[in-house]
């Protein structure tokens, strides 16, 4: 007997045609439904995303294949959706070699390469990676069982009666049984097959031959049998070729389009507002204001939860829920491109405005002020959504028509007439330097090694200004060349960008790349993790190009090089908290805990650390807000987590914002006298010997 195997085995020439009549109609559906998303995301602005292909292609293929960003901490998850995804990839494969094969390459040239030992290694992988895919949907299954936090669909802004997401629950559970069954009636097929012809060859495809043998002992043989199972098989696949535009099964399509397609300086670099888009808003308003990237991210969500678990606000116990933003926006995005979704969202209740407003109506205020801004959401994606630039971009909208808390519009206008958002004169801005014994270098009239770029809280908030003194006096003691601006700075505007007020954003960088233009230094330090990557990575879009370091860094330099000599090796078990803005934005991790150990500190690390910390809650100017309605704030959550760590009593922060939050939380919370919050350069005040 050759070793091939018949593609259409005994069919009559009606069932073949009815196959093919069957599959195009199923390729007809996907298609349309395809184009139809298409012309949706074709209505979006320009997102300019289409340089360094080469690039962003490999780099898509490689998190696609190793499933890296699945697997960020969640093993699980990861390890099955792997074997899903190779299980689907390589039994794709093989289908596509064998119509190549039956309908191109043996009905135009009249040969086959399904033959041999060719034939032997095929059905071996396609056997081996079917069992693969199968297990790999059994792990989710089990996994979706066990009803763990981020799958559970409920919404923190609405009460129950007052939506249903039964939609997404039937769409996520045929998305699984539907795979099952292809996989499983695919092998019933095989060993139908071979339970009829029996050819000693099929021993390399395993599993058929296995279930060959079941078939025969116990009567399950036959051509109506073998016609029964495949008709079910191919029917299933069909219907699963057609729903895939209409489904869950689209992220297969574009979760790989979306991967390729991110911003690598996402959320670290916001967009500004063209010219001509503020002829109409600075904010998004309808749907053409989004960019196709933007409403590719939409249909890219798979709803895991990961964003959704992640985020402080949702935490703390308000409304905002990221992965719930996209899904209405995705639910907005289709109805006004007249896709209908099969399995959807619905609200008891309806907006009765004709046309109601995307920032306020589709997504309230609410929802939209609650954001820290953290990017915990957009780091724990594992398609590349871009949650924050959306939110930003409704914000916008929110400030342009003045729907914000009095608290934050008082201080914006602060902002606007003081530079500052404490709503202080200018002059007091380095009003901290006098509790000094040496005079600080002004920058604007003195060269300088270092330009310290000081901040609103370092140099208003009493709290702050003390830690402003101890960095000065411990740079001075190590002979350091520094100055700062004094009246001349201004508040960076980091967090007023988040807010949406981009005017007023754009004015405060306008006037800091002014006066840093005209200082003399080389490099620019600061204490503050929001300055530091609004000047690292947004201000050279203004044409402020400048080297900035956080003090970590120069600290540990200094320490590197035997400026800061250490006499006083400390005895102390502390925890470390990573700032938002220095570990989640700009990666810088590790700096803070190299000087805690070489103090002589032992460092206890918060289940939440590094990329995966916990905001305090401060940011995208939530500091500006009141916070009275949450369940529990950001801050008070996180130092409940510092004090399950055994021995711990120090809680050591390296942020102005950080030490504020905290030592307010320590005090809300009723932990005074269980941990005490310190600032990394207290530390290095204990443990260094200053010269006199």
């Amino acid at each position: 007997m050759e070793v091939t195997r018949e593609i259409f085995r005994h069919f009559p020439l009606w069932m073949e045609i009815s196959f093919y009549i069957a599959a195009f109609s199923a390729i007809g559906i996907f298609l349309y439904g395809f184009f139809r998303r298409y012309k949706k995301y074709k209505k979006g602005r320009p997102s300019g995303r289409f340089n360094q292909l080469g690039k962003r292609f490999a780099a898509a293929s490689k998190k696609m294949a190793t499933n890296e960003t699945i697997f960020k901490r969640d093993p699980v998850a990861g390890w099955g959706h792997l074997l899903i995804f190779w299980g689907f990839v390589v039994l794709f494969i093989g289908t596509t070699i064998i119509a190549i094969d039956h309908d191109f390459l043996e009905l135009v040239f009249g040969f086959s390469i399904l033959k041999g030992t060719f034939y032997k290694v095929f059905s071996l992988c396609m056997d081996v990676f079917g069992v693969l895919f199968i297990i790999g949907l059994l792990m989710m299954m089990f996994r979706r069982s066990k009803k763990i936090p981020q799958l559970d669909y409920a919404r923190p802004d609405m009460k129950q009666g007052d939506f249903s997401r039964k939609g997404y629950k039937i769409d996520d559970k045929i998305f699984m049984w539907v795979l099952l069954l292809i996989a499983i009636s695919g092998f019933m097929i095989e060993g139908l097959r071979i339970a009829v012809d029996k050819p000693d060859f099929e021993v390399w495809s395993p599993v058929g031959w296995q279930l060959g043998h079941l078939f025969r002992s116990i009567g399950f043989v036959g051509d109506n049998a073998f016609f029964a199972t495949y008709w079910f098989h191919a029917i299933i696949v069909f219907i699963f070729i057609a729903m895939i535009p209409f489904s869950k099964s689209m992220h297969m399509l574009v979760d790989f389009a979306n991967l390729m397609f991110a911003d690598d300086m996402s959320a670290k670099k916001l967009p500004g507002v063209t010219e001509e888009k503020m002829k109409e808003s600075m904010g998004y308003t309808k749907l053409e204001d989004f960019t196709w990237s933007e409403l590719m991210d939409f249909d890219a969500c798979t709803k895991c939860g990961r964003c959704h678990v992640a985020c402080p606000a949702n935490a703390a116990g308000t409304d905002l829920s990221p992965r719930d933003v996209i899904l209405d926006l995705r639910t907005y995005a289709d109805s006004k491109s007249g896709i209908s979704e099969i399995f959807k969202q619905t609200f008891s209740s309806t907006n009765n405005k004709k046309e109601p407003a995307l920032a306020g109506d589709i997504i309230s205020a609410d929802r939209l002020w609650s954001c820290t801004t953290c990017m915990a959401c957009v780091e724990a994606c594992p398609v590349g959504i871009d949650h924050l630039n959306t939110i930003v971009n409704l914000r916008r909208s929110l400030v342009e028509e003045g729907n914000m808390e009095d608290m934050l519009q008082d201080t914006l206008q602060n902002l606007g007439d003081y530079g500052n958002s404490f709503g202080k004169s200018d002059r007091m801005r380095a009003r901290w330097t006098k509790g000094l014994d040496f005079k600080i270098k002004d920058a604007r009239k003195q060269e300088v090694e270092y330009l310290w770029f000081v901040g609103d809280y370092a140099s208003f908030d009493a709290r702050g200004q003390e830690i402003s003194r101890k960095v000065a006096t411990i740079l001075h003691s190590a002979g350091v060349d520094f100055g700062i601006l004094y009246e001349s700075e201004k508040n960076s505007g980091n967090d007023v960008r988040r807010v949406g007020e981009e005017g007023l954003y754009e004015m405060l960088a306008e006037e800091n790349i002014e006066t840093l233009n005209n200082a003399q230094f080389k490099t620019i330090f600061t204490t503050d993790p929001h300055s530091l990557n609004t000047i690292r990575n947004e201000y050279p879009d203004f044409g402020g190009n400048y080297k900035i370091l956080h003090y970590t860094e120069l600290l540990l330099q200094l320490i590197k090089e035997g400026k800061l000599s250490i006499g006083n090796k400390l005895d102390k078990r502390v925890t470390y908290h990573d700032p938002c803005y220095l570990g989640r934005y700009n990666g810088e991790t590790e700096n803070p805990r190299n000087i805690i150990t070489a103090l002589g500190a032992s460092l206890v690390e918060m289940p939440r650390n590094r990329s995966n910390s916990f905001c305090c809650g401060a940011g995208g100017g939530r500091i500006w807000m009141d916070d009275s309605h949450m369940k529990e704030r950001p801050s008070e959550n996180r130092i409940k987590e510092a004090l399950t760590l055994e021995g711990v009593d120090v809680f050591v922060v390296s942020c102005p914002k950080d030490f504020a939050m905290f030592t307010d939380a320590v005090k809300t919370s009723g932990n005074e006298g269980k941990i005490e919050v310190m600032d990394i350069i207290d530390l290095v005040e204990e443990a260094v010997m200053m010269p006199a």
